[in-house]
């Protein structure tokens, strides 16, 4: 099995100090995913304040998403030979410093601009944690590693995400950028004090990361990402109105059932950190296999308000797939780590786009709220087409 130059290093470390390493990770992913998703639920606070239309609020969460595809592999290049742990801190100051700069920001050209760089450091920052974590823990336990480490993506969409949102309404939409910006430095903090310190490997170097690129499985993984995950958010993205208009939920309980998606998002992740570990490759089947038929069920599931909730807690538990595409990618592309980890979230947010654009493309088109369950299952089944091509070239091989 496929580790990374700093197992012999990192593994010397205590449990006590790992677990601790392992949350330091994870408030990062908390940070940057309340800083991602709060936005979405402050659209109309924003515009409000800057005098802004609803495309241009929205392009706001796209110039993010754009950081997000440009940051990942540029940065994973460029900064192939810095240490893990000084590039996780220098990609969390970046982070911070664009979201304070977003609180402040006077006018809707500059919080386009400070959006934009506040994404820059998303996916190198997840793909090194990985990086990080499956170097400290034993071979047999990579992806529970992963999956801790990703959690806190998962809590930034029940709590963080709930949270950042009320502040925002409570006071003025800048102050959850604030609270952001915090978060960021308590990471900061954390990684400083309690991340061990390993010098880069002098193998390294942006060549070598560029060489992933060259690799058939990397692609291939990728795109098991890009479509295959574009499923769920074809239908989370457009849950709310679905909710209500179908499922006859009343607005004031979408907030708490949004909280179904971000507790099915935290169960999916600690299952599928269990499943990477007994066989990789089968885990990613057997979840891409569970997410088409957890979307094939959601229009039947709509029409209830209780079976609605269930369903989306069910549709949640799919983002489980991120961490076997994240181990895999890590295995492919053995000299090239960073770019390939990195490059996962960035294949994810494409993910998002589309799965967004093709749902909206089916509503508008009139085939109704509930047409998104259909648009994900094609999304999945795409993805399970591009994993069979994958399984059976690398066998080949």
């Amino acid at each position: 099995m496929t580790t990374t130059h700093l197992d012999s290093p990192l593994q010397s470390i205590s449990r006590r100090r790992r677990a601790a390493a392992e949350i330091a990770l994870a408030m990062g992913g908390f940070g940057i995913g309340t800083g991602e998703f709060a936005i979405m639920g402050l659209l109309p606070n924003v515009g409000a304040d800057l005098g802004l239309t609803a495309p241009q609020v929205g392009h706001l969460i796209s110039a993010y998403a754009l950081g997000v595809v440009i940051g990942a592999p540029l940065i994973a290049v460029m900064a192939a030979r810095l240490p893990r742990r000084l590039l996780l801190i220098v990609l969390m100051v970046v982070f911070a410093a664009g979201n304070f700069a977003s609180a402040l920001a006077p006018t809707y050209g500059s919080v386009m601009l400070f959006r934009f760089l506040s994404g820059l450091p998303h996916g190198a920052y997840f793909g090194v944690a990985a990086l990080v974590a499956a170097a400290m823990a034993e071979p047999s336990g990579r992806g529970q590693a992963v999956g801790r480490v990703m959690l806190g993506l998962n809590v930034a969409v029940l709590i963080g995400n709930p949270l950042a949102t009320w502040l925002g309404q409570a006071t003025s939409w800048r102050f959850a950028f604030v609270f952001v910006g915090l978060v960021g430095i308590l990471t900061i903090a954390l990684l400083r004090f309690i991340l061990p310190h390993v010098p880069a490997s002098r193998l390294n170097s942006p060549l070598k990361e560029l060489g992933a690129l060259k690799l058939e499985q990397v692609w291939l993984t990728l795109g098991i990402g890009a479509i295959g995950f574009g499923g769920l958010f074809s239908v989370v993205s457009y849950i709310a109105p679905t909710l209500i208009n179908v499922s006859g939920v009343s607005p004031g309980l979408i907030p708490f059932a949004l909280s179904f998606v971000g507790a099915g998002m935290i169960v999916g992740n600690i299952v599928a950190g269990r499943l990477t570990d007994r066989h990789l490759m089968r885990a990613i089947g057997m979840l891409l296999a569970w997410n088409v038929i957890m979307l094939a069920l959601f229009p039947f599931a709509a029409g209830n308000a209780v079976t609605a909730m269930i369903s989306v807690f069910l549709i949640g538990t799919g983002v489980a797939i991120g961490v076997p595409l994240q181990i895999r990618l890590m295995d492919v592309a053995p000299n090239a780590q960073t770019l390939s980890a990195s490059l996962n979230h960035s294949a994810f947010n494409m993910a998002n786009a589309l799965g967004a654009w093709l749902g909206g493309v089916a509503i508008a088109g009139g085939y109704g709220w509930t047409s998104t369950g259909w648009v994900g299952m094609a999304l999945a089944l795409g993805g399970v087409a591009i994993f069979g091509v994958a399984a059976h070239r690398a066998r080949r091989a």
